[in-house]
C-alpha cells in the first residue's frame, strides 16, 4: 500500500508541508522551480492525494466506484441505474468511470478510485485485461471489489455472472424449433468470457441436435458494427433465414440493417434476441 504523505515529501526536499501542499495545487505563490521539484518527487513516490480525508477518518467515504467499458450499452445503463438507486437509498454516492476497453485507462481509473477512497467497487474488466495487479492495490485498502458481466477467470473473487450457458441453450432451442436452416449468430467481442461461453454452447447444441442448420458466426463490438456486419451478410447471395443476437445492443444494429434492406419480420427473416 502506498504510504507517501505530504510530510514525507516535505522532509525529503527540506521544505514545509504547506509549501508541498500549495505546490501540488499549483498555487501561484510557489516558484516554478520549487513546484517542478515537488511534482517530480510526488510522481516518483506515486503520491496519491486523498480527496476524502475527512471521510477517511471515519473509515467510510460513502462513495461507491463503478467501472464499465462504455456507457453506450443498454445493459450497463440498466445496471448503473439499479446500483445508483440502491446507493442513494442507503446514503451513498456513485462514482462512474469508463475504461474504453483499454487496460491503460482501466489502471488510471483504479488509481482515481483509490485516491477518492471508494467504499466499494463494481468492475467490468476490459476485453484486454490480462492481470489483476492493479485491482489488488485497491483490495489492499480493504475495499471490496465485485466483478460483473465480463469477469476474471480466477477463483475466489466476488463475481456477478449471468447464466451464459443457459441463455445459449434457450437460444439454440428457439432456433431449432423455428426450423430455419440458414442461421447467422451475432456475438459480441470474441475475447470476452461471456461471448466465449455463449458461442461455445450455442454452436455445440446446434451441431448435436440439427445437422440441417448452417450456422454462420459473426462478431460486433457495438450496434454500429452490428448494423454493418448484418448489412454485409444480407448482401450475400446465400439467403439468411434467421438472425440470433447475443445482446439488445447488437439487436438494435441488426434491426436497423434489416430495415435498410427492406425485409419483413417474420415473413422474410426471423430474429431472436
Amino acid at each position: 500500500m502506498n504510504n507517501t504523505t505530504l510530510k514525507k515529501i516535505a522532509e525529503t526536499l527540506g521544505c514545509s508541508i504547506s509549501t508541498v501542499s500549495r505546490a501540488l495545487k499549483h498555487h501561484p505563490d510557489i516558484s516554478v522551480k520549487t513546484r517542478e521539484k515537488i511534482l517530480e518527487l510526488a510522481n516518483t513516490l506515486d503520491y496519491e492525494p486523498n480527496a476524502f480525508a475527512v471521510h477517511l477518518r471515519t473509515r467510510n467515504s460513502k462513495v461507491i466506484g463503478l467501472m464499465v467499458p462504455t456507457l453506450s450499452n443498454y445493459f450497463y445503463e440498466t445496471f448503473i441505474a439499479s446500483v445508483e438507486e440502491e446507493s442513494r437509498k442507503n446514503g451513498y454516492a456513485l462514482m462512474i468511470l469508463q475504461s474504453a476497453n483499454d487496460p491503460a485507462v482501466e489502471m488510471e481509473n483504479l488509481k482515481l478510485f483509490r485516491q477518492n477512497r471508494v467504499t466499494g467497487l463494481f468492475a467490468c474488466i476490459t476485453a484486454n485485461t490480462r492481470s489483476l495487479e492493479s485491482f489488488s492495490k485497491i483490495s489492499e485498502q480493504n475495499v471490496p471489489v465485485i466483478y460483473f458481466d465480463n469477469v476474471p477467470d480466477e477463483m475466489g473473487l466476488n463475481k456477478v455472472c449471468l447464466a451464459d450457458e443457459r441463455a445459449a441453450e434457450l437460444a439454440a432451442e428457439a432456433i431449432i424449433h423455428s426450423k430455419k436452416k440458414q442461421v447467422v449468430a451475432l456475438f459480441g467481442d470474441a475475447r470476452l468470457t461471456i461471448t466465449k461461453k455463449r458461442m461455445s454452447k450455442l454452436s455445440a447444441m446446434l451441431q448435436n441436435k440439427s445437422d440441417a442448420i448452417h450456422l454462420t458466426i459473426i462478431h460486433a463490438g457495438n450496434s454500429e458494427e452490428a448494423e454493418k456486419a448484418i448489412s454485409t451478410t444480407l448482401a450475400k447471395k446465400n439467403k439468411t433465414d434467421l438472425i440470433f443476437c447475443m445482446s439488445d445492443e447488437l439487436l438494435i444494429g441488426a434491426m436497423k440493417a434489416i430495415q435498410i434492406n427492406q425485409l419483413r419480420i417474420p415473413d422474410q427473416i426471423s430474429v431472436i434476441g
